[in-house]
């Protein structure tokens, strides 16, 4: 971890009010389909209409005739050209201790398609419209084969198979934990608390769908505008990978990015398809994906399926805990698909309680359906929904208050930095004072006042609680920035990281003048261009507690290559060179030269350093939420009327921004909890495949959050104390709300449902719950 020195200033707490926005929300933005078309041709990609079928004949003959229609590129095209496939990290077994199964993904099916909305052809037109009709004029002969689309059937004997290599379907497996000495535990165990609970698969939803243009110059170097979170990989899997070409002959460039959320954090053959017809034609490509393209060929999140029990003593000390899972891949390997239910979410399954005593098996599967990667938390949001739902759960079955187990449960202060069962350190939390500032905070006395009331309406009312923990980081723990001082007066940073609506903008400006001494209006933060600034990029929260202590670096050093530069200017000793607000002064003198004086006199008329941001570990942001909900009990509508949160980010730089982070991952945790899911059918046709038929929660359906920040357990990791936030309310969210829905529906004895709680699911469990009671 880098020690910086005590008297410099990160503009820590100051509620900046976001740079990007003038620019973003007055039509100022640099999105990617805002470049000109330049004579651009367009790429169309003809997807498969069957989730599972073997590629005969393609005719394209009639398409290639078609006017406008420049080049028509099949599986069988990109295979005689040595195109690669997508890469994946073949690090984990299968139960029998083979090696890791998975199908070769690449731009383009060849021989065989395993989704539906794989891409199938490519076409290249001199218009969007003239590639779309071309693509309607192709015919692809295809032999249709079985599909599976849930885990769960996809392990039974004799159900198709993906991939020749996995007959069962299972790509890996992991086991953690004492499985022996879990079922000691609940052999003796005075109360057994059992929950089947699945977290639904999901769409992510960012604004901008994703899209892509490719270009050569005349030296032949390529050029790819993205939307990327990781623009380094990007270039690096397209180089090395894909295209076969050298690392420097490619350089990526990424704009405004309008959302991510995980899902483009690598490169999709959409994008190796721009690229690769770019240099094969030597034109400049382009292609535009509308929403359907993301619904039905971008990544998926979640898709968890889990049997989780606790077994507890008499007072509610949980003495072990067990739990099975299946983690849906789909057809193929996207990133971290694998690491997602294999590693990441067992980091986090113990959740903010002293539960030593494990024994998790999990194993990930192939199904014939868009692969699954990345989504807001990736992982984490499934672990904690297991723990807390059982949590509150055993509460329930104890008749115990759902604070008093937490805190039997709790771990504490003197426990930490604390291990947890997997070997994941904790350096700080301070989780039952989390929870004692959000029960005051949400006005947990007044409940029973607000549900007298709601029932004088019709309504049932129900309160839920939630304690969650968060491990950020992405396992990249370095991250390298360039700092620059100009002859013109203005301070230029060029990071690895990448916006996509964090804000990280603002944040950066505001350490770099708080720490400087210089004028946000002087500073200019360059993000998404590979030529300038090489780096992990933005996952897993990463930014702001990795990328922010890169930014402290680098004003550290430039302030100490400024006071080399002064002393040797102004012949004196660099011990005698104060810096402060742009200055460097001869100590007791009037004598003095500024930070922009000395650029003026460097080679390119600019002062730089090369810094390099290190952090001991991942940060592990915290917190408790406190929910109320209200259910029309005629209509099975579930309505979030109340949402409180306190969380523990260690250091905020920039409260306000933090805030709106919780803000955006509640809003999505609500989606999850109520009104969001994925469905095929038993063909593995996509069933939610367009805002139609796929839910998400609108601004009315988002209550006033209140958001309190706690910075009593700063971060010990990494030296700006900060913790981070980006996923927080993603995780938070969902099991709060469905503990208030399960709260206010436990009178009829209803005492499980998963999500989403749409109203015809709650409905149909009233209906039936009264029913019963007749």
């Amino acid at each position: 971890m880098n020690i910086l020195p005590g008297n410099m200033r990160f503009g820590t707490g100051q509620p900046v009010k976001r740079l990007e926005d003038q620019r973003l929300l007055t039509g100022l933005g640099h999105y990617l389909d805002d470049k000109p078309a330049d004579g651009a041709l367009w790429l169309f990609v003809l997807r498969s209409p069957h989730a599972h079928a073997r590629i005969g004949a393609i005719d394209t003959e009639a398409a290639r005739e078609m006017q406008g229609v420049e080049a028509v590129f099949t599986g069988a095209d990109l295979v005689a050209d040595d195109v690669g496939t997508l890469p994946t990290l073949p690090i984990f077994k299968r139960p029998d201790g083979s090696p890791m199964a998975l199908p070769a993904r690449r731009l383009l099916a060849h021989e065989t398609v395993r989704f539906v909305g794989e891409p199938v052809v490519a076409v290249v037109a001199t218009s969007l419209d003239a590639a779309r009709a071309a693509a309607e004029a192709i015919a692809v002969d295809y032999e249709e084969l079985p599909a599976v689309t849930d885990p769960t059937a996809a392990i039974q004997p004799g159900a198709p198979t993906v991939c020749d290599a996995a007959p069962d379907n299972i790509v890996a497996a992991m086991s953690y934990g004492d499985a022996a000495a879990v079922d000691a535990a609940f052999a003796g165990a005075a109360h057994v608390v059992s929950l089947d609970i699945a977290s639904q698969r999901l769409i992510p939803s960012a604004m901008e769908p994703r899209s892509t243009i490719a270009e050569l110059d005349k030296s032949g170097r390529l050029t790819l505008h993205v939307q990327s979170q990781t623009p380094t990989s990007t270039r690096d899997t397209l180089a090395d990978a894909i295209l076969k070409r050298t690392k420097d002959s490619i350089v990526v460039r990424v704009g405004d990015l309008g959302g991510g959320f995980g899902m483009k954090t690598g490169l999709y053959p959409e994008d190796g398809l721009v690229a690769y017809a770019a240099v094969k034609l030597n034109r400049k490509i382009r292609w535009r994906g509308e929403r359907t393209d993301d619904f039905v060929g971008g990544t998926h999140g979640r898709d968890l399926t889990s049997t989780a029990s606790f077994a507890l003593d008499p007072k509610g000390r949980v003495l072990a805990y067990r739990v099975t899972s299946l983690g849906g891949t789909g057809a193929y390997l996207a990133g971290a698909g694998v690491i997602i239910p294999l590693v990441l979410g067992p980091f986090v399954q113990t959740g903010v309680y002293d539960l030593p005593l494990v024994h998790f098996d999990i194993k990930a599967v192939m199904t014939h359906t868009a692969p699954v990667g990345a989504y807001r938390g990736a992982g984490r949001p499934e672990a904690v929904y297991i723990v807390e739902r059982l949590m509150d759960a055993a509460a329930r079955q104890l008749g115990i208050d759902p604070r008093a187990i937490r805190k039997t449960n709790y771990i504490k202060p003197a426990q930490l930095p604390y291990t947890n069962a997997v070997g994941q350190v904790y350096d700080s939390g301070a989780f039952a004072h989390m929870l004692d500032r959000a029960v005051k905070l949400a006005d947990w006395d007044g409940f029973a006042a607000r549900k007298k009331a709601a029932k004088k309406k019709g309504l049932l009312y129900g309160r839920g609680l939630t304690s969650y923990i968060e491990w950020t980081g992405g396992r990249a723990h370095t991250e390298k920035v360039s700092l620059h001082a100009t002859a013109e007066g203005r301070i230029v940073l060029h990071s690895g990281t990448q916006a996509m609506g964090q804000g990280l903008e603002t944040t950066y400006s505001q350490m770099l003048a708080a720490s400087l001494g210089i004028g946000m209006d002087k500073i200019d933060v360059v993000q998404g261009n590979t030529d300038l600034a090489q780096g992990f990029g933005s996952v897993g929260s990463r930014s702001l507690f990795v990328g922010g202590t890169a930014v402290a670096v680098s004003t550290v050093d430039m302030v100490a290559k400024a006071r080399e530069k002064a002393a040797n200017i102004l012949e004196a000793s660099v011990d005698d060179i104060e810096y402060a607000d742009g200055y460097l002064t001869i100590a007791g003198t009037d004598r003095r030269i500024s930070l922009f004086e000395i650029a003026a006199k460097e080679k390119g008329a600019r002062l730089s350093v090369d810094s390099t941001g290190e952090v001991d570990g991942p940060s592990w942001p915290n917190g408790t939420h406190i929910c109320e909900v209200e259910i029309d009990p005629e209509t099975g509508i579930t309505k979030v009327v109340r949402y409180t949160t306190v969380d523990d980010v260690g250091t905020a730089v920039n409260p306000m921004l933090v805030s709106g982070q919780i803000h955006g991952g509640v809003a999505q945790g609500i989606g999850q909890a109520l009104y969001e899911g994925v469905s095929y059918d038993s063909d593995g046709q996509l069933l939610t495949a367009s805002y139609q038929d796929y839910c998400v929660p609108r601004a009315d359906d988002i209550p006033a959050i209140e958001v309190t920040l706690d910075g009593s357990a700063p971060c010990k990791t990494n030296p700006l104390g900060a913790k981070g936030c980006g996923e927080s309310g993603a995780i938070g969210g969902p099991p709060c709300i469905v503990h208030g829905v399960l709260d206010a529906l436990a009178p009829l004895g209803i005492t499980a449902l998963n999500t989403p709680l749409t109203p015809e699911k709650v409905w149909r469990a009233i209906k039936d719950a009264e029913a019963a009671q007749k």
